[in-house]
């Protein structure tokens, strides 16, 4: 009797002690198991990211835009915007240099986030009492002529914000240069509550007229906010041609700059 009852007890022993052994076996193994697969899930995350900041075309990004900031505070939202996408994506800003308005939000944006800021300013709007200190990288040019062709000799495409007769000048112009060939870069207006709604009007009537082509009129891009105008910028396609005027346009480049 003694023997059946020790041998009982041996049975209800094992029974305790190798459950719980085998539970806790097993709740080590999950949770390693979740360790292992929250890993590689934010290492999945991370070469996600990663691929969609090195996958840009894009280097440098020229900005035109307003010295003032506007009365509305989305104008400055959207200067704030572009600089975090920018910074995001990993490109560099090229500007007129200064650091007041518009101009001065999105550079400092870029140049607080670790990237690149290159301000290009004639030396006559040098003083700080007329635009402020330029952040990152400054080059002073000769006039306003030299600016815009350095400006757009440093980037890979132009976002325009909202601004004055300055922002329009320089927008117009690299729109003019892209319509004859000279560059076959992307140039993009952040549309911001309809500021370039006119302007978009405009250019649509003067389709209609007859005075730009309508495979011209896609040369200008809109978008109402940062990230959605750069993917456009992104995925925008030239539609003409122009690779002699493009050559003899880059030869007076260099001409220019040897002589300076």
């Amino acid at each position: 009797m003694f023997l059946f009852w020790y041998s009982v007890l041996l049975c209800l022993r094992n029974l305790w002690k190798y459950p719980l052994a085998f539970s806790f076996r097993l709740n080590q193994s999950n949770r390693k198991s979740g360790r292992i697969l929250h890993t590689k899930r934010r290492e999945n995350r991370d070469m996600e990211e990663n691929k969609a900041v090195t996958s840009s075309k894009f280097k440098r990004v020229c900005v035109f835009c307003g010295s003032s900031s506007g009365k509305r505070n989305s104008y400055r939202d959207a200067a704030l915007e572009l600089g975090k996408e920018l910074v995001s994506r990993r490109l560099d800003l090229v500007y007129g240099g200064g650091s007041v308005g518009l101009m001065g939000l999105v550079s400092q944006e870029v140049h607080r986030g670790g990237g690149h800021v290159i301000g290009i300013i004639p030396k006559t709007l040098m003083s700080k009492e007329i635009t402020g200190e330029t952040v990152g990288e400054v080059k002073p040019v000769a006039d306003m002529h030299q600016r815009k062709a350095e400006m757009a000799r440093h980037s890979d495409c132009f976002i325009a914000l909202p601004g004055g007769y300055g922002t329009l000048e320089e927008l117009l112009e690299v729109i003019a240069w892209a319509q004859l060939g000279i560059h076959d870069k992307p140039v993009g207006l952040i549309n911001v509550d309809g500021y370039y709604n006119y302007l978009l009007t405009f250019l649509d009537k003067a389709v209609d007229d007859g005075f730009i082509k309508p495979s011209q009129r896609n040369i200008v891009v809109s978008a109402p906010t940062a990230r959605e105008l750069v993917q456009k910028l992104e995925e925008y396609v030239p539609m003409h041609g122009g690779v002699v005027a493009k050559a003899r346009w880059e030869a007076e480049q260099l001409e220019l700059n040897s002589s300076l």
